[in-house]
C-alpha cells in the first residue's frame, strides 16, 4: 500500500493530537544509522527508549544538587529530599493510589514480586497454602513463587490459557479454594500482548478475601492503571518500560498489607532504633527502602511520567491500537505467517513465526537491515512450551514509532522468507 495514500496517523482524536514527527524529536536514540540503514526499534517490550527530558533531569540532579537524601540538614541534602520526595507523590497520583506511603521505591518489577513473595509469603502463607498464576506469566512471576512454595511446602496452581492466548476465566474459578491465599497475575503478557481481565479476576478473588498482585510491567507503557478503580492490592512497575531509567521501579501496596509485611532487607533508613538488643523499624514508606536509594532515577522516573501524562495515555493508547491493527494486517499478508497470540484485546505488539525459520535466524537478517526486534522465549519459557514452540519473532510498538517502520518491517519479513525459500 502507498503510505502516501494511507489514512494520516497524526489526525484529531478526541480533541488531542498526537504528533509523532514532533515526538520523535525527544528521542536522540531514534535518529541514527546501524549498518547503513535508519534505524528501527521493535524492542519497546524489552525496554523503552528515553526522552530528553529523563536524561535532563537526571543529569540535572548530578550537576546541580547531588546530595543523600533524608538525613542532611544542608541545603543540598533538602533540596533532594524535596524531588524525591515529588516524585513519589507524583508516581502516587500516577496509578491513583491512596497514599503517598503505599508508594514503595525498587529495583524494578522484578524486585516487586520478589519483596511481596519474600514478605507477605513470610507472614501469611504456610504448609499446604496455594498461591494462583497464570500460563503467560513472566518467569519474574513464577520463580519467586516456586521458591517460596518450596521453602514454605505451599503449592503453586496454574490458570491454562486457549489458542488464542486468552485467560481461561472458568478454570480460574475452578482453582479458587479456601487453601488460595494470593492469585498473581500478569495485566498485559509481554510475549503475547494480552490485555487480561484483571478487575474481574480482582472481583472475583475478593469474594472470598483473597489479595491479588498485578504485575504491571507491560501494562504500564499503554494503559492508564487506576489502582483503587481495579482496586488491586499489589501493583509492580518498571521504569524503563515507561521510558525512564533502568533500575528503578514501583511496588503499590495497600496499606493494610504493606504494616503487616515484615521488611524485605535490614540496614540503614528503615530503621526507627537499633541497639544491639532490639531494632525497630521505620513507618512506610521507608520500612521497605533500605540503605541509600537510587535518588537520580526516581527523579529520572518522575520525568518519564510527566512526560507521558503530557502525551496522555488515551492518546498513546488511541495511536498505538492503530499501529497494531495496521501491523498485523501487513504482516498477515505474507505467506506461512504464524501469529502466536490472537486475544481479542491486545496491547501493541505481535509475536509472529515464519513458516519454519527459527526465530533467532529471523531475528538476525532483520537487524542487518536495521530493524531491531526480540527473538526467543521473552522469559516465558512455560508460555513457549503450551504453545510447543522454541520462540517467536516479537515486534513491541510504541506510540513514538511510525506506520512507514511497519513497511520497513514487513518488507524485511519478506526477504528473511525468501532468504530461506
Amino acid at each position: 500500500m502507498d503510505s502516501s495514500k494511507r489514512k494520516n496517523p497524526y489526525q484529531k482524536r478526541n480533541t488531542m493530537t498526537l504528533d509523532i514527527q514532533k515526538i520523535r524529536q525527544d528521542f536522540p536514540i531514534l535518529h541514527q544509522q546501524v549498518y547503513g540503514k535508519p534505524w528501527v526499534y521493535f524492542d519497546n517490550g524489552a525496554s523503552g527508549q528515553k526522552p530528553l527530558v529523563v536524561i535532563d533531569a537526571i543529569s540535572d540532579y548530578y550537576k546541580g544538587y547531588h546530595s543523600n537524601v533524608h538525613r542532611g540538614v544542608h541545603f543540598m541534602s533538602q533540596k533532594a529530599t524535596d524531588a524525591f520526595e515529588s516524585a513519589r507523590k507524583t508516581v502516587q497520583k500516577f496509578l491513583n493510589a491512596e497514599h503517598e506511603y503505599e508508594i514503595i521505591w525498587t529495583t524494578g518489577t522484578t524486585e516487586g514480586i520478589n519483596l511481596v513473595a519474600s514478605t507477605f509469603g513470610r507472614k501469611f502463607i504456610g504448609k499446604g497454602d496455594e498461591i494462583i498464576i497464570s500460563t503467560m506469566e513472566h518467569h519474574a512471576n513464577i520463580v519467586p513463587w516456586q521458591m517460596l512454595c518450596e521453602e514454605k511446602g505451599a503449592i503453586l496452581k496454574v490458570i491454562p490459557i486457549n489458542e488464542a492466548g486468552e485467560l481461561d476465566f472458568e478454570a480460574y474459578k475452578n482453582l479458587v479454594t479456601e487453601r488460595t491465599k494470593i492469585v498473581s497475575l500478569v495485566y498485559v503478557s509481554n510475549a503475547l500482548g494480552t490485555i487480561n481481565p484483571v478487575k474481574e479476576v480482582i472481583d472475583y478473588a475478593h469474594q472470598f478475601d483473597i489479595p491479588v498482585l498485578i504485575d504491571g510491567a507491560q501494562a504500564s507503557p499503554h494503559l492508564a492503571v487506576d489502582v483503587q478503580a481495579l482496586d488491586i492490592d499489589f501493583y509492580v512497575v518498571s521504569g524503563h518500560k515507561i521510558c525512564g531509567p533502568t533500575g528503578i521501579g514501583v511496588l503499590y501496596g495497600k496499606e493494610k498489607y504493606l504494616r503487616e509485611m515484615p521488611p524485605y532487607k535490614g540496614g540503614g533508613e528503615m530503621i526507627a532504633t537499633v541497639t544491639f538488643e532490639k531494632t525497630t523499624y521505620a513507618d512506610l514508606p521507608f520500612k521497605f527502602e533500605a540503605g541509600t536509594p537510587d535518588i537520580a532515577n526516581v527523579i529520572g522516573l518522575q520525568a518519564a511520567v510527566n512526560y507521558m501524562n503530557e502525551i496522555s495515555f488515551q492518546s498513546i493508547q488511541a495511536y498505538e491500537n492503530e499501529l497494531l491493527e495496521y501491523g498485523t494486517k501487513r504482516l498477515a499478508e505474507i505467506d506461512e505467517m504464524r501469529f502466536i497470540g490472537t486475544a481479542k484485546h491486545k496491547a501493541s505488539l505481535i509475536s509472529f513465526l515464519i513458516g519454519n525459520i527459527h526465530p533467532y535466524d529471523a531475528g538476525t537478517i532483520l537487524d542487518k537491515m536495521g530493524i531491531a526486534v526480540r527473538t526467543g522465549h521473552h522469559c516465558t519459557q512455560p508460555l513457549m512450551q503450551r504453545f510447543g514452540i522454541p520462540g517467536t519473532v516479537r515486534a513491541s510498538f510504541a506510540f513514538y514509532n511510525t506506520f512507514e517502520e511497519i513497511d520497513r518491517l514487513v518488507e524485511g519479513v519478506k526477504k528473511v522468507k525468501m532468504m530461506f525459500g
